[in-house]
């Protein structure tokens, strides 16, 4: 990869893990173009800068589950290397700090495409709110307009009110 990555292609290495928006220590590496395992050293050789809500790793289960949900094949038992540990994620923070380890110019110019992403993904997550806001609202409105509509249909099926003539003889008090 000699181009810096589209917004395009890091949106879609962009997961949603333990409700925050996260992306995998493979996909970095691959972006910033080092091994796995370097990145992984700079990051634990920096523990501090990495606090839980920067990075955490995968328990096996969310390591299954994701498997299967972006279909990469499994490397456990693998004789040909693979991880022995599941991988790190890391917020939109973490991969913030990452570029303070990783002290390259990749580094640097992949963190601003990927910093671009992140804030154009919650751009569209509030455009889509402002969306879902709205449109409660025009129900709301178009209930209300829709009752009066029935209410007035309901009326107009009732039969007329006739005056019922008394039946009997007239008194005089």
């Amino acid at each position: 990869m000699t181009d810096n990555p589209s917004t395009r292609e890091i949106s879609q290495k962009i997961y949603l893990m333990r409700g925050h928006r996260v992306m995998l220590d493979v996909d970095l590496a691959h972006l910033y173009e080092v091994e796995t395992g370097a990145l992984n050293r700079a990051v634990r050789r920096n523990q501090l800068r990495f606090p839980a809500d920067f990075m955490f790793q995968l328990t096996e289960i969310e390591e299954e589950n994701l498997r299967c949900q972006i279909g990469i094949s499994s490397s456990k038992g693998s004789k040909h290397g693979g991880r022995r540990y599941p991988p790190l994620v890391f917020t939109e923070q973490g991969v913030a700090m990452l570029s303070s380890v990783l002290k390259s110019e990749k580094a640097v110019l992949v963190n601003v495409e990927i910093m671009r992403t992140f804030v154009k993904i919650r751009e569209i997550l509030l455009s889509n709110q402002g969306l879902a806001r709205k449109l409660t609202e025009l129900e709301k409105k178009y209930d209300s307009q829709f009752k009066t509509i029935f209410d007035a249909i309901r009326q107009l099926m009732q039969p007329p009110e006739i005056p019922q003539r008394r039946v009997g003889i007239a008194t005089k008090d």
